[in-house]
């Protein structure tokens, strides 16, 4: 070989071989952000959660104006929305998943550029993020049990994580099915 692809394996890290992990804690490290992640799930989902229940914005109707096709399966919505004291309609972003033409009750969020659909519908569409954040973590207890080298438990570890992630499943299809309606 040349003397330039010697230098080069020099600079390159050494590949971890087989059986090598980041050690107690790295993965540590690992298993915190890996909780972090569920975590954020929810956080995310919280204004429109709120939102969609009624609990902020201002009540009201919104009809889908248009929606732009941006490629790759996205789109960018626009609508109108009109409260229901009254006043003047306002220009807003509606969600990607209405299709132009659709009217239908909604919250103004309270910074005035987006509207969500409330009722049953917004609901469940809203908590397709909580649903998303039980699953991240379903095997979370099995990982942490194999890396520690507990072998007490991984049993019902594995059982567990197996419902959250059905459970999962379930609540992330039914909102992404309402959220097309």
């Amino acid at each position: 070989m040349s003397d330039a692809f010697d230098t080069l394996t020099d600079v390159l890290p050494p590949v971890p071989g087989p059986g090598r992990t980041p050690g107690r804690i790295g993965m540590s490290i690992l298993m915190i952000l890996w909780a972090g992640l569920a975590v954020l799930c929810f956080v995310s989902a919280v204004p429109g959660w709120r939102l969609a229940t009624g609990a902020v914005g201002v009540p009201g109707t919104l009809t889908v104006l248009s929606c732009e096709d941006l490629g790759e399966g996205r789109y960018d919505c626009k609508g109108r929305f009109t409260p229901d004291g009254g006043g003047t309609a306002i220009a807003v972003d509606a969600s990607p998943d209405s299709d132009a033409g659709d009217v239908t009750r909604a919250r103004l969020a309270p910074e005035g550029d987006r509207a969500v659909p409330t009722g049953t519908t917004g609901v469940l569409a809203a908590l397709t993020m909580p649903f998303l954040g039980v699953g991240v973590p379903a095997f979370l207890p099995y990982v942490l049990l194999h890396v520690f080298g507990v072998r007490r438990g991984r049993r019902g570890a594995v059982i567990a994580g197996s419902v959250l992630t059905c459970v999962s499943l379930t609540g992330v299809l039914v909102g992404l099915v309402a959220a097309s309606l």
